[in-house]
């Protein structure tokens, strides 16, 4: 059965950060709405001079944006570039997929935000030096990156008593 979603019936919930710049109006999400298996989609206004999200870019899901009204400014690897109403715009995985979008004119811009959505995504913020690893929301600074045997030279010692402690049962 199809879900059919109009924009003046929808309800926005305002979404403010500690830092000011970063603030944003969101639908509630149209795909739970729809119960979509595969996406995950909202609206999104961005009020004058406000940034979305910090600039980011996901490993393992990939964004579309379509601009539904308004202008926008988008920044993405390469520099930046106008997007207006009826600009569609994908970002595919990976760094070459970094964005971040920041209303530089005195209109609202409202524009629709569609992710494929993934049990797991890690969303890295090149910018800040940050990892976040979705839809846990758990972030590490990149720089406390580490060897994947970090920590692991003692395993001797670990298993120094596995005589002593075989189970009969678990």
């Amino acid at each position: 059965m199809p879900s059919i979603f109009n924009e003046e019936e929808l309800k926005f919930k305002f979404s403010q950060s500690p830092i000011d710049e970063f603030s944003w109006h969101k639908s509630e999400k149209l795909s739970h709405l729809a119960k979509s298996n595969d996406l995950v989609f909202d609206v999104k206004l961005l009020d004058s001079g406000k940034y979305s999200y910090p600039y980011h870019f996901h490993r393992n899901a990939e964004e579309l944006f379509l601009i539904l009204s308004g202008r926008v400014m988008l920044r993405i690897p390469k520099g930046f570039k106008e997007l207006r109403s009826g600009d569609i715009v994908f970002f595919e995985k990976g760094p070459t997929g970094a964005h971040q979008l920041y209303n530089h004119t005195d209109n609202i811009c409202t524009y629709l935000d569609i992710r494929t959505k993934k049990d797991i995504d890690i969303c890295e913020y090149p910018d800040s030096g940050k990892v976040n690893i979705l839809p846990f929301s758990e972030i590490f600074l990149k720089q406390n990156q580490v060897d994947y045997f970090e920590g692991e030279e003692d395993i001797k010692k670990r298993w120094s008593d596995y005589k002593d402690n075989i189970l009969d049962e678990i």
